[in-house]
């Protein structure tokens, strides 16, 4: 038949209703356009099948997004990438969708320049990896040149292999920006005209769906960017803030944008790199930098509700032990606790035991060697943000191509396997902390926290579900890159599996957030059993902080709204917020009295 048609209702002579059909495409399961002809409507190798009504059509199961995460205004201010100088900080403001992107002449002339390569190979037959052969254990295969489009399309359907939920709108946009990033750089032979289509695709937040399961980070993440070239391409799945999940296609020609019709090595091009691992991986740093200062003021707040001593946060005996991170920690410690500028009425100057538990004493050790190792992830990820990680690469100056390695996923698969073991750290310690402000044989407070314990509870759970967590993260902690798996016929014989790496970084860091959120609000229900007294002007900052989300514990109530609350404060980075200006004037004194 010419034209795509719903087959109509027929009697039999007995009466009985034939069933109705419609005709669906195959390729992406989406129903066909009832007035287009069937050629208009079908690509290459895509072919139609006939479905009963009201049978399921057979989509990935998609979640409904909240309203957090749909609630997208359309951004006004741009950041120009240039594949040179994209920081971890600026990828999740742009996957917030706070920015728009835009291109700097630089990089326009470079992608130009680059492409120039692939048409003079295309022109005069030069065999090239990728360019028109086959990929993997079919590199060996020709393609000839009236096929080449039909390689790339190929190739990005049959990649597109991956499992699992999809990634939320945030983190599909650091992954689309990433790509467009990368591909700025001008070593990965794209047209112009295809990159500006990607780019206003993120612009216009068409976002494709894509599985997070299914890369083992070398050849790079294909099935992950497979699934988001697919949905460029007008297959598949593409979620908007105006349309929420429809067909790609749809969700396009919705937005005015045209979908992609790849050229010779694009699909390739699209698809291979480290942009997964190392997305997913800049939204955990991002995070973890932020929970390991604000993990800081916390332990400084349960000190103060122990009645601790701020003596082992000396400068001095840090000083001879001068670890960054432990430095930093120390000094962040002090500057709430109580001093000559921040009395307190708690501990009022007065200490009864000779030195403190190592959970209190040794925060700066512990909680330094955390902050390092944030500080060495950073450093991998900024320049893995601004590499060239795809094959064969395109090296306009030289006028060629070549193959090698860098779409290996092992630089950021083992920083982000270090970054989950080091933040770990801070969890581990905070549930220790917990139990010595619950325990009431450590803490000199009422058990768990409340008053008429055994009629109430207080705490008692609350902990646990700390424990829980930290005993989840001890497996997650374990690295994933130490294995490998041998893929495409032994051609990919070692793989870093840094997708995993970065996921489960991910889970870790929002573990010890949850954590570091149960022990601020036990610290602060602490202070209330020294009241009328205050502790120091910081400290009582977060104290009000959190009171104005969480009231005090009189008596049992659920306790997981108030933890999301607080958890909710650590996530916004409120906490440090509120001591950033006590921090910073504690410095300024400081580093007078070093001056003098």
């Amino acid at each position: 038949m010419s034209r795509v048609s719903r087959a109509r209702h027929t009697r039999t002579k007995s009466g009985a209703q034939q069933p109705s059909f419609w005709v669906r495409r195959r390729v992406d399961g989406a129903p066909l356009d009832v007035d287009e002809p069937i050629a208009n409507e079908l690509n290459n190798n895509d072919f139609v099948d006939l479905v009963l009504e009201g049978e399921r059509w057979p989509q990935p199961i998609v979640p409904a997004f909240p309203d957090s995460q749909t609630g997208w205004k359309e951004p006004t201010e741009y950041i120009a990438l240039d594949g040179e100088s994209l920081t971890t900080a600026d990828l999740v403001r742009l996957g917030k969708g706070l920015l728009k992107i835009k291109l700097t002449e630089e990089a326009e002339k470079k992608v130009c320049d680059s492409r120039a390569v692939i048409e003079q190979i295309i022109k005069e037959n030069r065999v090239v990896y990728g360019v028109n052969t086959g990929f993997g254990k079919f590199a060996q295969t020709v393609i000839s040149n009236d096929q080449l489009k039909q390689l790339q399309d190929n190739m990005v359907r049959s990649h597109s292999a991956g499992v699992g939920v999809p990634l939320t709108p945030e983190r599909t946009r650091m992954l689309l920006a990433l790509r467009i990033n990368v591909l700025a750089k001008g070593y990965s032979g794209v047209s112009m005209e295809t990159l500006q289509a990607i780019k206003a695709a993120f612009n216009a937040s068409c976002l494709s769906w894509v599985p997070e399961q299914g890369t083992v980070g070398a050849c790079g993440d294909l099935a992950a960017l497979a699934h988001l070239t697919q949905g460029l391409m007008g297959e598949g799945l593409m979620w908007s803030p105006r349309s929420g999940w429809a067909p790609a296609k749809a969700v396009l020609l919705g937005h005015g944008l045209t979908p992609l019709s790849l050229k010779p090595k694009e699909g390739i091009a699209l698809i291979n790199g480290t942009q997964m691992i190392s997305s997913l991986g800049a939204e955990a740093l991002e995070r973890a930098q932020a929970i390991a200062r604000q993990a800081d003021i916390v332990a400084a707040l349960t000190l103060e509700a122990l009645k601790g001593t701020a003596a082992a946060f000396d400068k001095d005996i840090h000083a001879v032990k001068p670890q960054p991170g432990q430095v930093e920690v120390a000094f962040r410690m002090r500057s709430v606790l109580p001093s000559s500028g921040y009395p307190s009425e708690i501990t009022g100057g007065v200490y009864h035991r000779v030195q403190d538990a190592y959970t209190l004493r040794c925060c700066p050790q512990v909680h330094g060697i955390a902050n390092d190792t944030i500080a060495f992830v950073k450093n991998i990820l900024t320049t893995e943000l601004n590499s060239a990680t795809d094959n064969p690469l395109v090296f306009a100056e030289r006028g060629i191509t070549i193959s090698g390695g860098n779409f290996h996923g092992e630089y950021p698969a083992k920083a982000l396997d270090f970054l989950a073991i080091g933040v770990h750290e801070l969890a581990s310690i905070s549930e220790r902390r917990i139990e010595r402000l619950c325990n009431p044989s450590l803490s000199e407070l009422p058990a768990f926290l409340v008053r008429e314990g055994g009629l109430n509870s207080g705490f008692m759970i609350a902990h646990c579900t700390a424990a829980a967590l930290v005993s989840e993260n001890k497996v997650l902690c374990h690295p994933s890159s130490v294995d490998s798996l041998s893929t495409s016929a032994a051609t990919e014989d070692h793989v870093s599996m840094g997708g995993w790496a970065a996921r489960k970084a991910l889970r870790v860091v929002e573990h010890v957030e949850q954590v570091l959120a149960i022990e601020l609000l036990a610290a602060c229900q602490g202070l209330e059993f020294h009241r009328p007294l205050k502790s120091t002007a910081p400290l009582e900052q977060v104290h009000k902080l959190v009171r104005s989300v969480v009231g005090p514990w009189d008596k049992d109530r659920a306790m997981s709204p108030d933890i999301e609350a607080a958890h909710k404060l650590l996530r916004e980075e409120k906490v440090w917020g509120v001591v950033r200006p006590y921090v910073e004037e504690y410095k300024e004194k400081e580093l007078q009295q070093t001056d003098l």
